[in-house]
């Protein structure tokens, strides 16, 4: 199959999620094409039968425009690959406002092409920015007039019917997946060296958006640092990192946090890890958990969102309300002197990240796209 791919190419869940994926049909044999304003992050390098499409983005031959109308643009771009590259499929990933403007480009190709459209809901887009009252009735619109739609978890499934209805639509969930190629346990002996040696390793990795309480992963990490040698590393960049960095100050725990800022492959950082925080106010699933997971690393999280279709409290991480600061820390710490415990832990994760494999949810999309060319 020839497949169009639309995502936001910025640092984040929904791009990152849609990017291995069209680099996984490519493996399968089908035709990928990326069509948005910048390369996916996830893009790294040549890949056979994956191809890049850029949106116009610039803004200077229009003076009447304060702001460049990018949805206009994008269902352009999106109109005109699907009828160069003879797409079968347009597949969107996160709502506003790509499942618009593949409508608009579905409408624009009318009986030249019979493009379908299939959107994929990543989180914010329902929970956040489609429910803003300038986008409520155009979200619920573009979702019903898609061809199929797909959450990544339960929660947003059931997210999405509770807060638009969408009486003309079936969602069916379909889970991220990980590349457990690239994302394993270290093997015997690995050690990144960036922390000194005794310390325990705490990750976060994350947008650093409010949503993501950057602040309480701080807090969290200040009451392990008390009990333990440790240190902190923050990955990822956005608003809330100078509050991140001012928190850590204050907690006198700074010397021993690293703001490493964004980086497109965390694994190598990952697999150097004890624990992994989490704290959000919601996760439409928490790929970074399950990503953390699949390298051996037991989660602390907030019981919030799809979070506990992924993590089993106990079992392969620990959940806790969300703000609960020092539940967390007691219980990360807890977990961090017994051996025994968090090497079951980091077993279990393990175990649950199987379940998430590239090769088990793919074929699901592919089952999908089947389905709706029929």
């Amino acid at each position: 199959m020839k497949i169009g791919i639309t995502c936001y190419p910025t640092y984040g869940g929904s791009g990152a999620v849609a990017t291995e994926l069209g680099l996984e049909l490519a493996k399968r044999g089908h035709e990928i094409h990326f069509i948005t304003y910048a390369a996916p992050f996830r893009l790294r390098g040549y890949a056979e039968r994956v191809y890049f499409h850029e949106v116009d983005t610039r803004t200077g031959r229009y003076p009447l425009f304060d702001h460049f109308p990018y949805t206009l643009a994008l269902a352009s771009k999106q109109h005109e690959v699907a009828l160069r590259e003879r797409l079968d499929i347009l597949h969107v990933h996160y709502a506003i406002p790509h499942a618009t403007t593949a409508y608009l480009a579905r409408e624009m190709l009318g009986r030249e092409l019979p493009l379908k459209v299939i959107t994929t809901l990543h989180g914010t887009d329902i929970t956040l920015v489609g429910q803003e009252a300038s986008f409520f009735t155009i979200t619920r619109f573009s979702i019903e007039q898609s061809d199929a739609v797909t959450a990544v978890s339960d929660y947003l499934r059931d997210e999405t019917f509770r807060a638009f209805g969408c009486v003309q639509c079936d969602i069916k969930t379909i889970p991220n997946f990980v590349n457990l190629d690239e994302y394993r346990p270290a093997p015997d002996g690995e050690c990144s060296g960036i922390a000194p040696a005794g310390h325990k390793v705490i990750a976060h990795t994350s947008n650093f958006r409010e949503v993501k309480r950057v602040k309480d992963v701080i807090r969290i990490f200040s009451r392990i640092h008390h009990a333990m040698p440790s240190t902190l590393l923050m990955i990822g960049d956005g608003p809330d990192r100078d509050d991140a960095e001012r928190e850590a100050r204050e907690l006198g725990v700074a010397d021993d946090v690293r703001f490493l800022g964004r980086i497109d492959s965390v694994a190598s950082l990952l697999r150097a890890s004890d624990l992994f925080l989490l704290p959000s106010q919601s996760e439409s699933f928490g790929l970074a958990a399950l990503e953390a997971m699949a390298c051996g690393v037991p989660v602390v999280a907030s019981r919030a969102g799809g979070l506990p279709e992924v993590v089993s409290d106990g079992v392969n991480g620990i959940l806790e309300p969300v703000g609960s600061v020092e539940a967390m820390g007691r219980r990360a710490v807890d977990l961090l002197r017994s051996e025994s415990r968090h090497a079951a832990m980091r077993d279990a994760a393990v175990e649950n990240a199987r379940r998430y494999a590239a090769d088990q949810i793919v074929p699901m999309y592919e089952q999908l796209y089947e389905q709706v060319r029929a």
